[in-house]
């Protein structure tokens, strides 16, 4: 087969996986597993393919056209460069690992099916925006993973938190979608097209009109999706879905989309220098805020969730900076151990029965009871905290070389303000991150208190992912020096001040968290006595499946604060803050929620008791008429008569008057 062939089929597989799953979830239950593993498995292998025969070379096109619009035609293009390729190779990789965990994790979930083919479907939508080569067909894949996710999201929608968190995501996003929609229009009016490849010649030739503007537009529609401030407060509540689907819209698919937009588009971005000041300052304040607060998490998967939010303000930083091959190159290390950490943190509340890192620190036996979730979530915390030679070290230090060429005027893709930005946020970022990561797995797996109770053996599913996962977090990195042709030929190696300031800042970051802990630790063990009966933890019972357990955790009651508890130590007056995400969620209420619900209620009253009064009083009258005509309907011929009679009678006085009226003017 072609290459071109063999790319349309990538992402045309698992739609049809999701397709063929939805009408034989019920029908024919046993070929649900099969048809969610395979068609995934088989686009990760031929995405593969497709990235060896591209090589890095010249960009693939292909395009035939779709629709004639009689303006700016659509068409259903391919452009695939290296960018393309190893991220979709990405994708594939990710999405086949939560299928398979997902066999094992939630083998006795009734909703599977469902569960499987939204999860093929929005794998499928992440592959079309890779690959696609027209804006307007991206966009298809755009809006199709923003519906999977607002379904995946609320899969426990017996949860208020599910279904609450569901439809948060959905709206937040799509607040962002509304502009980003606008931008695509009018970067479409400037260029004449909305195929990317014409659009890249439009700005090199400086044919845009309006950069500044379109760029501006689109990079709202890109912080809604890729969770950058100020359009973030989705992501750590969309952790009420389950863990799987956490690992892939966190590791492959929906915030990545955003990240690999700019990147793809970078041209248009750089043709505004207050476009990239404003996304550095984006990613500046992304960076900074949620490794604060995901130093102040009680929940694994919150914690993680804010990890995101700050490694996607990496990728943004490094855009702003004008280098997408560091961006890219981080997003691809990133979605490696982010997926790993997401379902090893899927394993560890499974063997404890609770989610809470608070609970977990009262545990002790976890290392023994899941060695493979403990040694794989290691190499996976190791990669976030960006220690060599770990995947997370080298692409970090990617991005902290890129904006350190630009703050010196080495680079002049964006002003030396921006790499100034990025590169003082991203040091200090460095050191927090590797807080947060020694502090969640001294909570873990560390913790002193009652053995933890055997839940099992986890699947092999389950752990065989674990260590695949595990091989590019902490290889992937290794590979960087030999991939430049793919990264638009720019070498990603480090620096020896990168190195020295931004390893030194975490290794300071996770001595002084461990230090801290160590002495909370011996100062509470002087008060053991007096909380050695408060309750234990509620736990799932030992037979439930993965899935049940988080659905349980879900609803646990949050248990008191560990006096030995890190975060509480290093952020001091703020933890309240950060632990409640700066209370954006609470502005957001007082700004917008609130005015759209007094409008809301206003509307409301409107239409019951103005609207509905004027209808309600036109129907009664035609009613009461219709009454009086029913009285007079009797059925006397008699009284007809009379009737008739005395109408003739009026009807002539009042013709005689009339022409006396007359006579007389």
């Amino acid at each position: 087969m072609t290459t071109t062939t063999l790319a349309v089929l990538v992402p045309v597989l698992p739609f049809l996986g999701a397709v063929a799953g939805l009408l034989l979830g019920r029908t024919a239950p046993g070929f649900v597993r099969p048809l969610a593993v395979l068609p995934t498995v088989a686009a990760a292998a031929l995405a593969a393919v497709v990235a060896i025969r591209q090589g890095g070379d010249a960009p693939l096109d292909a395009a035939t056209r779709l629709t004639p619009t009689g303006s700016v035609p659509i068409d259903l293009a391919l452009h695939i460069d290296g960018f393309a390729a190893l991220v979709a190779v990405l994708v594939g990789v990710v999405a086949s690992c939560v299928q398979i965990y997902s066999t094992g994790y939630l083998r006795d979930d009734p909703r599977y099916p469902s569960y499987t083919a939204l999860v093929s479907l929005f794998t499928a939508a992440m592959l079309l925006v890779v690959y696609s080569g027209d804006l307007m067909v991206l966009l298809v894949g755009w809006e199709i993973m923003g519906i999977c996710s607002y379904f995946l999201v609320g899969h426990y929608w017996e949860t208020p938190e599910a279904r609450s968190a569901s439809l948060k995501a959905f709206l937040v996003t799509k607040l962002g979608d509304v502009p980003f929609l606008f931008g695509l229009f009018a970067l479409a009016a400037d260029a004449g097209t909305f195929r990317i490849t014409g659009i890249l010649g439009t700005v090199a030739s400086g044919g845009l009109d309006h950069p500044t503007l379109i760029a501006l537009l689109l990079l709202a529609g890109v912080a809604g999706k890729s969770a950058q401030f100020p359009l973030h407060t989705w992501l750590p509540d969309a952790m009420a879905g389950p863990t799987p689907v956490s690992a892939l819209i966190h590791a492959a698919t929906m915030v990545a989309a955003g990240i690999y937009f700019v990147a793809r588009l970078l041209p248009v971005f750089a043709a505004s220098a207050a476009a990239l000041t404003v996304l550095a300052v984006m990613a500046a304040v992304t960076m900074v805020g949620s490794a604060l607060a995901a130093l102040a998490q009680d929940d694994i998967k919150r914690v993680l969730a804010y990890s995101t939010i700050g490694q996607l303000g990496y990728m943004s930083g490094a855009l702003a900076v004008g280098d997408r091959g560091a961006a890219v190159f981080h997003l691809l290390s990133h979605g490696a151990f982010k997926a790993l950490l997401f379902l090893a943190a899927g394993a560890v509340i499974h063997a404890a029965g609770t989610n809470s890192l608070t609970a977990m620190s009262r545990m002790s036996g976890l290392t023994r009871r899941i060695p493979d979730a403990y040694w794989t979530m290691t190499i996976g915390l190791l990669a976030l905290a960006a220690i060599p030679p770990f995947a997370g070290f080298f692409s970090k230090e990617a991005v902290l070389v890129a904006a350190e060429h630009t703050a010196t005027g080495e680079r002049t893709v964006a002003p030396a303000g921006a790499g100034w930005i990025v590169l003082v946020a991203a040091l200090l970022t460095a050191l927090l991150t590797a807080a947060y990561a020694t502090r969640l797995w001294l909570l873990a797996f560390r913790g002193r208190g009652a053995e933890v109770p055997d839940h099992g053996r986890q699947p092999i599913a389950m752990t065989t992912v674990l260590w695949v996962l595990a091989v590019p977090s902490l290889g992937f990195g290794l590979t960087a020096f030999s991939l430049d042709d793919w990264f638009d030929g720019h070498p990603l190696t480090p620096t020896l001040t990168t190195v020295v300031l931004g390893t030194g800042l975490a290794v300071v970051g996770a001595a002084v968290t461990y230090a801290v802990r160590s002495s909370l630790t011996a100062r509470a063990a002087t008060t053991a006595a007096t909380t050695a009966g408060a309750t234990a933890p509620r736990v799932a019972h030992p037979d439930a499946d993965a899935g049940e357990v988080e659905a349980e955790a879900l609803d646990l009651p949050r248990p008191a604060a560990d006096p030995a508890d890190p975060g509480r130590a290093l952020l001091g007056p703020l933890h309240p803050y950060a632990a409640d995400g700066f209370r954006l969620d609470a502005v957001y209420r007082t700004l917008f929620v609130r005015p759209v619900l007094g409008a809301a209620t206003l509307v409301r009253f409107l239409d019951r008791e103005v609207v509905d009064t004027y209808v309600r009083g036109a129907g009664a009258t035609a009613k009461g008429l219709g009454g009086l005509v029913r009285r007079a309907q009797t059925g006397n011929v008699q009284t007809y008569l009379s009737a008739l009679l005395a109408g003739s009678v009026v009807l002539a006085i009042v013709a005689v008057v009339l022409a006396n009226a007359a006579a007389g003017a």
